[in-house]
């Protein structure tokens, strides 16, 4: 190892700072207050990231007309089945005491009824109303509040730097820490800890349309594949319905949150048909996001489209009053564009918004890897085939405060493993090697990513089929390679370029795990739909793993383990569960 890369010793390395990554650092301090905590934040802390950008709410049993078994049952249902029971019981199950902390000891507020208890909304997929929210802006009131209280404590954080390479021991097993690139100086450094946290969120930018925060490029997802990790289900790609059309802007894919349909509003095509009536009679617009994007892709793709490709959105009906007081946040984002959400109709389409799938984890958040803890979006199995809004920041803060115990009752007496100073130089030699052309050859790197947003659309986006995914895969293959012989232009310091070229490297990769899976999964289950096997699969419910074996993707299956319900027939898993008779607490 070079005198040039220095060297942070820590306790606990969390990579992330949202919701999962904040409460993380806050339970372990809290456990451990003598723990030394280093928190990476590839943009500015507390400014990043997608927690902030959560709007609707935060579901959680507190109405005694409510219970746990509806909670979990809804989320199992619209998982179709998929999901890690285990996870989901403690995801449910937690999340009522989360939020009396985030309350009462971090100082979050949420929206209360005239009886000054807290006020539920309804959302979409749902049995009961239990969606607690901040107005239509809730993960900023999480984050702000959240934020102050890390602040006040003595945990290092390293903003606008990235991670670039998660690091093993020399035998492979233990986690050992991370080397990390300065992106303000165009420095590295090795983090070595006992323990690390990937709380990167995931993201799926890969795509041409999507709502995740522009600094995500599933970087987590990618340097846990590279260092041996499970990943599980990775085809499960979650497409919101109602993602705001603006043109050629970065607005547009933005989400129009969910409350807006649980209200009552209404999707109409470009013919002015309320077409939900058509796919879901029951639920309509209250149905699940994967029934209802699906919905309004084959309205676009059947030529029933509005004037710009997409959807109309009306609450209009609902009172110009209402929606204003209700929705102050959607009001302004569309006033912002030049729309008017509470007297017209708006234009909406499916956009990229969430990842079901991720690194297996255990209901502790540790996964196949010795002392690499995963919470939050990199984590998988929690959601199955289809997240419930309302239920992706419950899970990051609830994991994020599971994984900040854990992470202090292992580490015990645990000894920092030994950093390999070869593999680090390695590391550093060929992050260095991708940036310095004098030649201008940036266009390229924005050219890829174009190419590989539409391929990701067109041929691995809400519908799927065999022809298409193979096609995908060859592409991204010769894309892969393309991006690894490309050299930004420029130096070292704040170098855009450099860091989208990094960055479509890591999308690359992930993206041919989705389309891998996609491809095994001869199915069409939640939100990944096969043109081709356009119905659940009958037999035995498995769920499809990858891993890295030398230097190829190795996939296989393992049936889903139904630890506490069971679907009736393999044939129908969306169906009402039975209990099992040996289900426990």
């Amino acid at each position: 190892m070079t005198d040039a890369i220095d060297i942070v010793k820590t306790d606990i390395l969390i990579l992330g700072s949202g919701g999962a990554g904040q409460l993380a650092a806050l339970h372990a301090s809290e456990a451990n207050p003598r723990l030394d905590i280093t928190i990476v934040v590839k943009g500015l802390f507390g400014k990043s990231g997608c927690t902030r950008l959560v709007q609707g709410g935060y579901n959680v049993v507190f109405n005694q007309d409510d219970s746990f078994e509806k909670h979990f049952l809804d989320t199992v249902k619209a998982g179709q089945f998929l999901n890690d029971q285990a996870l989901v019981w403690t995801l449910v199950t937690s999340a009522p005491a989360c939020i009396r902390e985030l309350e009462t000891r971090y100082g979050c507020f949420f929206d209360r009824n005239a009886d000054g208890s807290i006020h539920q909304k309804p959302f979409a997929g749902q049995s009961f109303d239990r969606t607690v929210h901040k107005g239509d802006l809730t993960g900023i009131e999480i984050i702000n509040r959240v934020s102050e209280q890390v602040m006040r404590r003595s945990i290092r954080r390293l903003e606008e730097h990235r991670a670039i390479e998660l690091l093993l021991d020399r035998a492979g097993r233990q986690i050992a820490g991370a080397v990390v690139l300065d992106i303000r100086r165009g420095t590295f450094l090795v983090v070595q800890a006992r323990a690390v946290l990937l709380a990167t969120g995931g993201g799926p930018t890969m795509y041409r349309v999507t709502a995740a925060s522009a600094d995500k490029a599933t970087d987590g997802l990618a340097m846990a594949f590279r260092c041996g990790a499970e990943l599980c289900d990775m085809e499960m790609v979650q497409f919101h319905p109602t993602g705001l059309i603006v043109g050629s802007s970065l607005m547009t894919g933005t989400v129009l949150e969910e409350g807006l349909r649980g209200v009552g509003g209404r999707l109409y095509n470009g013919a002015g048909e309320r077409f939900m009536e058509k796919y879901d009679p029951a639920r309509l617009e209250r149905s699940t996001r994967d029934v209802v994007a699906r919905s309004s892709y084959v309205e676009i793709t059947e030529g029933r489209a509005s004037p710009n490709g997409g959807v109309f959105l009306d609450v209009s009906h609902l009172g110009a009053r209402f929606v204003e007081e209700h929705f102050p946040g959607m009001v302004l984002r569309c006033r912002d564009v030049g729309l008017d959400l509470a007297r017209e109709p708006v234009e909406v389409t499916p956009t990229a918004h969430f990842q079901m799938g991720g690194v297996k984890i255990r209901p502790d958040c540790a996964c196949n890897i010795q002392g690499l803890f995963v919470a939050g979006e990199d984590a998988g199995t929690v959601h199955g085939a289809n997240r419930l809004g309302g239920n992706g920041v419950a899970e990051s803060t609830v994991f994020g405060c599971v994984a900040g115990d854990a992470m202090a009752a292992y580490l015990g007496d645990q000894p920092h493993a030994e950093i390999e100073r070869a593999e680090v130089a390695a590391i550093v030699e060929e992050t260095l090697g991708s940036v310095g052309d004098d030649d201008d050859s940036a266009p390229g790197v924005y050219r890829l990513r174009a190419e590989m947003q539409d391929l990701m659309w067109e041929r691995v986006g809400v519908v799927r089929d065999a022809g298409n995914l193979v096609r995908a895969i060859a592409r991204l293959e010769e894309l892969r390679e393309e991006a690894r012989a490309l050299r930004a232009p420029g130096g070292r310091v704040f170098n855009h370029a450099w860091q989208d070229l990094l960055n479509l490297r890591n999308q690359l990769l992930v993206s041919e795990l989705i389309a891998r899976s996609a491809l095994a999964r001869e199915e069409s289950r939640g939100s990944h739909h096969r043109r081709d096997f356009p119905h659940p699969a009958a037999g035995t419910l498995c769920n499809i793993f990858v891993r890295r074996r030398d230097d190829t993707i190795e996939l296989y299956q393992k049936p889903v383990v139904f630890s506490r319900v069971a679907p009736k027939t393999a044939e129908a898993t969306a169906a009402v569960a039975q209990p099992l008779a040996a289900a426990g607490e």
